[in-house]
């Protein structure tokens, strides 16, 4: 990374330079910290349906929370577009694909023959290898004809019509590899992929198109399908994990009508590249770099005046690899969810905060309840089971009413979800409305508690300071950054 790139992270980023934690804030994050304290200590006192008091809150919490969604999603179900139309010549921006790998041999061939099929191919393929140890270097030198470079340095070929450059690194990290390679591309706009991610056939010129359409688009997400192997688990995690992606997208296109998106993922992104030099790239300490990085732009475009832009584009669409076992999915959520953890740290500034407008008034806000919301939950779980167990089934009853009365809303908000999917991916993607009544059904005693396993997992990660995937433990920086206002 250059002088400039690091400074102007450094600038941008409040876990290098913090910002002095409003009032109100702070008073956010006791208040959900304290109302579960207090919910769980009714358990042991009263004897009524009040005991699950912590199971009342955390059903109408998601409930709302579901409601607000379909409530904003309401004018895509008219407004859902097909694909776009050819951009002109005079208005088309560069597009260059950056593909970050560590040791992906098996999958590179996939990924390259997707983007081989698009129907409008990138003007540049960046593969960032970082310090790979598997074949990833001869299958680049024989069956795509690069020359090996030496170490930082990079050789450049052909791939139909888009130039292939092949940027070979010591192994330094996802985030440090993508760093790398934006300074290296020369494009308008970047496209990070995975290599375990596999695009449509015009996803890049969907995502060309909405980068042309509007100037002041500086971030954009593409549809995730999610493809787990074919052994009896992975079909299992598939089904249940195709509803969870639906329902996430869904609720994506629901906050981004406020300007309030703030997970863009990087599996399949597009940037403006001159923003993301802007704010310094991604954040190698953190474990969810994409989500952190939403958090600075959001930042950066308030604290310099900017009308920057991030939604999603949902005729965009890729399949990617998902988890098709049970520790695969569990270790994967504690780290997205102790990375979570860490960006509401280092941004808890702007929570509750009218600086930021509706990001701050309303969405951070949630985003501090949803910190313990997978505590909630299971408490929830744990409270109900001990009435079960020491036989206070008058009190169980009623609580397993209000599960099923949740359990009929989840179903119907499904079936508008998989509804407004479809149009908006054009019915490209495989979903089932009987497959979504029985993950409504399932799900919350199953695949749901596993979430929130991997969640509660996530909380002794966040708070033990594991040093896995660029995790560091949370510690203020040195220097205090003026308050940027309240």
């Amino acid at each position: 990374m250059t002088i400039s790139l690091q400074a102007a992270f450094a600038a941008a980023s409040p876990r290098i330079t913090p910002r002095r934690m409003p009032f109100i804030s702070l008073m956010i994050y006791l208040a959900v910290l304290a109302l579960w304290a207090l919910l769980f200590g009714r358990a042991f006192f009263l004897t009524s349906i009040w005991a699950w008091s912590a199971g009342m809150v955390y059903i109408a919490y998601d409930t709302v929370l579901m409601l607000y969604v379909v409530w904003q999603t309401l004018p895509l179900a008219v407004s859902a577009r097909g694909p776009s139309a050819a951009v002109a010549a005079e208005s088309r921006p560069s597009v260059g694909i950056l593909i970050a790998a560590h040791n992906e041999a098996l999958n590179l061939p996939e990924a390259l023959a997707a983007i081989a099929r698009q129907s409008d191919a990138p003007d540049l393929i960046l593969i960032a290898d970082d310090g790979s140890r598997d074949a990833t270097d001869t299958l680049l030198r024989d069956r795509y004809g690069l020359a090996i470079p030496a170490v930082g340095q990079s050789s450049i070929g052909q791939f139909g019509s888009s130039r292939l450059q092949w940027l070979r690194l010591p192994h330094q990290g996802k985030a440090r590899a993508l760093n790398t390679a934006i300074l290296k591309a020369d494009t308008d706009i970047v496209i990070t992929l995975d290599a375990d991610t596999f695009l449509a056939d015009d996803a890049i010129a969907e995502m060309r198109a909405a980068f042309a359409a509007d100037p002041a688009l500086v971030a954009a997400g593409g549809i995730l399908v999610p493809v787990c192997d074919d052994s009896a688990s992975g079909r299992v995690m598939q089904w249940f994990q195709t509803y969870e992606y639906i329902r996430n997208i869904i609720s994506r296109f629901a906050w981004m009508r406020g300007n309030s998106l703030l997970l863009i993922s990087g599996a399949f992104a597009g940037f403006r590249r001159e923003a993301l030099v802007a704010v310094g790239g991604f954040d190698a300490e953190c474990l969810v770099e994409d989500y952190e990085l939403t958090h600075r732009m959001h930042r950066h475009a308030v604290d310099h005046g900017l009308d920057w832009q991030l939604r999603m584009v949902g005729t965009s669409l890729a399949h990617t690899e998902a988890p098709s076992h049970i520790m695969t999915f569990l270790r994967q959520r504690r780290r997205w969810f102790a990375g979570f953890l860490q960006t509401q740290y280092w941004n808890r500034d702007m929570t509750g905060n009218r600086r930021y407008g509706r990001l701050g008034l309303r969405m951070l806000p949630i985003k501090a309840l949803d910190t313990l919301q997978p505590i909630y939950g299971l408490t929830a779980f744990a409270l109900l089971l001990a009435l079960l167990v020491t036989g206070k089934i008058a009190i169980a009853v009623p609580v397993f009413g209000l599960i099923t009365a949740k359990i009929v809303a989840d179903f119907l908000v499904y079936l508008w979800t998989v509804h407004l999917y479809q149009r908006l991916t054009g019915g490209r993607t495989r979903t089932s409305f009987a497959a979504a009544v029985f993950a409504a059904i399932l799900e919350p005693f199953s695949f749901q508690l596993l979430r929130h396993a991997g969640a509660a997992w996530g909380w002794i990660a966040f708070l033990r300071g594991n040093n896995e995937w660029g995790f560091a433990p949370v510690t203020l920086p040195p220097r205090q950054a003026p308050n940027a206002g309240e």
